[in-house]
């Protein structure tokens, strides 16, 4: 499994694996992504953790509200660089505060 975290108000969109584009019609099914319920609070921002499986390499991620792209001038990002469990060990370790929803 690979990880990444996304700050709470974002979602993910596009997704890629090694030969382009994620295709439901030759997977025949949607990429595995599961939100975990477990988050960090970095910069006063809350960021959650998402679980992905290994045959994807990339993933694009854009605010959930228009007023949050206007108001950062960020209109989506690509996540290339997926961490392993190890690294979101490290993450928790050194994160300001662990927080889990209610």
């Amino acid at each position: 499994m690979k990880y990444f975290f996304l700050t709470a108000g974002w979602t993910y969109n596009r997704i890629w694996e090694r030969s382009g584009l994620w295709n439901e019609m030759v997977w025949r099914r949607q990429p595995y992504i599961k939100s975990l319920p477990i988050g960090i609070i970095e910069n006063d921002q809350t960021l959650w953790l998402y679980e992905v499986e290994d045959t994807i390499i990339m993933v694009e991620v854009s605010p959930l509200s228009d007023n949050v792209k206007f108001d950062k001038n960020i209109g989506q990002v690509v996540l290339k660089r997926l961490i392993d469990s190890d690294q979101v060990l490290d993450t928790l370790i050194k994160a300001q505060k662990v927080v889990k929803p209610f």
